[in-house]
Protein backbone atom coordinates (compact mmCIF):
# COMPACT_ATOMS: atom_id res chain seq x y z
CA UNK A 1 0.00 0.00 0.00
CA UNK A 2 1.52 3.29 -1.02
CA UNK A 3 2.58 6.06 1.73
CA UNK A 4 0.10 8.82 0.59
CA UNK A 5 -3.11 6.35 1.26
CA UNK A 6 -1.79 4.58 4.20
CA UNK A 7 -1.91 8.05 5.78
CA UNK A 8 -5.63 8.88 4.11
CA UNK A 9 -6.69 5.90 6.11
CA UNK A 10 -5.09 6.92 9.11
CA UNK A 11 -6.32 10.43 9.13
CA UNK A 12 -9.89 9.07 8.49
CA UNK A 13 -9.45 6.48 11.15
CA UNK A 14 -8.32 9.51 13.60
CA UNK A 15 -11.52 11.88 12.33
CA UNK A 16 -13.85 8.98 13.16
CA UNK A 17 -12.38 8.26 16.19
CA UNK A 18 -12.20 12.34 17.00
CA UNK A 19 -15.46 12.90 16.50
CA UNK A 20 -17.01 9.92 18.56
CA UNK A 21 -14.28 11.49 21.46
CA UNK A 22 -15.61 15.20 20.65
CA UNK A 23 -19.19 13.76 21.52
CA UNK A 24 -18.18 12.38 24.83
CA UNK A 25 -15.77 15.24 25.96
CA UNK A 26 -17.38 18.66 24.46
CA UNK A 27 -14.13 18.23 22.60
CA UNK A 28 -14.00 20.92 19.27
CA UNK A 29 -14.32 18.58 16.06
CA UNK A 30 -12.87 19.23 13.23
CA UNK A 31 -15.04 21.09 10.14
CA UNK A 32 -14.59 20.51 6.63
CA UNK A 33 -13.53 22.90 4.60
CA UNK A 34 -12.92 21.16 1.59
CA UNK A 35 -13.58 17.91 -0.15
CA UNK A 36 -11.84 17.46 -4.01
CA UNK A 37 -11.35 14.71 -5.89
CA UNK A 38 -7.71 15.81 -7.40
CA UNK A 39 -5.82 14.19 -9.70
CA UNK A 40 -2.00 14.46 -10.66
CA UNK A 41 -0.62 13.96 -7.35
CA UNK A 42 2.86 12.56 -6.62
CA UNK A 43 3.46 8.60 -7.23
CA UNK A 44 6.69 8.40 -5.96
CA UNK A 45 7.02 6.10 -2.84
CA UNK A 46 8.12 9.30 -0.95
CA UNK A 47 6.75 12.86 -1.15
CA UNK A 48 7.90 16.11 0.45
CA UNK A 49 4.82 18.27 1.95
CA UNK A 50 4.81 21.65 2.28
CA UNK A 51 2.87 24.50 4.36
CA UNK A 52 3.51 27.71 3.19
CA UNK A 53 2.01 31.64 4.01
CA UNK A 54 2.12 34.34 2.09
CA UNK A 55 0.75 37.97 3.08
CA UNK A 56 -0.14 40.05 0.08
CA UNK A 57 -1.03 43.83 -0.01
CA UNK A 58 -3.49 45.69 -1.65
CA UNK A 59 -3.11 45.24 -5.26
CA UNK A 60 -0.51 42.46 -5.03
CA UNK A 61 -0.28 39.71 -7.23
CA UNK A 62 1.96 36.45 -7.75
CA UNK A 63 3.78 35.92 -11.13
CA UNK A 64 2.00 33.87 -13.87
CA UNK A 65 3.12 30.22 -13.24
CA UNK A 66 2.22 26.79 -13.21
CA UNK A 67 2.55 24.01 -10.47
CA UNK A 68 3.58 20.23 -10.90
CA UNK A 69 1.15 18.85 -8.37
CA UNK A 70 -2.07 19.94 -7.37
CA UNK A 71 -2.17 22.81 -4.83
CA UNK A 72 -4.63 23.95 -1.97
CA UNK A 73 -4.84 27.49 -0.45
CA UNK A 74 -6.70 28.48 2.39
CA UNK A 75 -7.80 32.36 2.81
CA UNK A 76 -7.37 33.13 6.35
CA UNK A 77 -8.14 37.17 5.59
CA UNK A 78 -9.32 39.28 2.38
CA UNK A 79 -10.16 37.35 -0.72
CA UNK A 80 -8.19 35.91 -2.73
CA UNK A 81 -8.45 36.31 -6.26
CA UNK A 82 -7.44 33.19 -8.64
CA UNK A 83 -7.27 34.07 -12.78
CA UNK A 84 -6.20 30.16 -14.52
CA UNK A 85 -5.43 30.34 -18.21
CA UNK A 86 -9.25 29.89 -20.48
CA UNK A 87 -11.18 29.80 -17.38
CA UNK A 88 -12.56 32.77 -15.30
CA UNK A 89 -11.72 34.24 -12.85
CA UNK A 90 -12.51 32.38 -8.74
CA UNK A 91 -13.08 34.77 -6.03
CA UNK A 92 -12.19 32.75 -2.62
CA UNK A 93 -13.11 34.40 0.92
CA UNK A 94 -11.40 34.25 4.02
CA UNK A 95 -12.36 30.52 5.54
CA UNK A 96 -12.71 29.15 2.31
CA UNK A 97 -10.48 27.33 0.09
CA UNK A 98 -9.32 26.20 -3.31
CA UNK A 99 -7.59 23.47 -5.29
CA UNK A 100 -5.26 24.86 -7.77
CA UNK A 101 -4.80 21.92 -10.67
CA UNK A 102 -1.59 21.11 -11.67
CA UNK A 103 -0.03 22.28 -15.23
CA UNK A 104 -2.55 25.08 -15.37
CA UNK A 105 -1.51 29.04 -16.42
CA UNK A 106 -2.70 30.41 -13.38
CA UNK A 107 -1.31 33.87 -11.49
CA UNK A 108 -3.11 34.64 -7.64
CA UNK A 109 -4.30 38.51 -6.78
CA UNK A 110 -5.45 40.39 -3.75
CA UNK A 111 -7.78 42.76 -6.16
CA UNK A 112 -8.77 44.72 -2.92
CA UNK A 113 -8.15 48.50 -2.42
CA UNK A 114 -8.61 48.20 1.28
CA UNK A 115 -7.36 45.38 2.91
CA UNK A 116 -4.86 42.60 3.12
CA UNK A 117 -4.76 38.89 2.28
CA UNK A 118 -2.97 36.31 4.24
CA UNK A 119 -3.36 32.52 3.00
CA UNK A 120 -1.86 29.12 4.17
CA UNK A 121 -0.58 27.18 1.01
CA UNK A 122 -0.31 23.53 1.66
CA UNK A 123 1.29 21.15 -1.57
CA UNK A 124 2.29 17.63 -1.77
CA UNK A 125 5.06 16.90 -4.47
CA UNK A 126 8.00 14.58 -5.37
CA UNK A 127 10.64 15.64 -3.10
CA UNK A 128 12.81 18.80 -4.59
CA UNK A 129 10.25 19.61 -6.75
CA UNK A 130 9.93 23.46 -7.06
CA UNK A 131 6.69 24.86 -5.68
CA UNK A 132 6.04 26.68 -8.95
CA UNK A 133 7.14 27.12 -12.31
CA UNK A 134 7.37 30.64 -13.45
CA UNK A 135 5.58 31.35 -16.93
CA UNK A 136 7.57 33.59 -19.39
Amino acid sequence: MNNWLSFSLVFALFLISSTSIAQDRDVIKPQLLLNEIVQGMPKGERQEVRVLTANFQRGDKTMFHTHRFPVTVYVLEGTFTLEMEGRKPVMVKAGQAIVMPPQVKMTGYNRSSAESLRVVIFSVSDPDTPFLDPIH
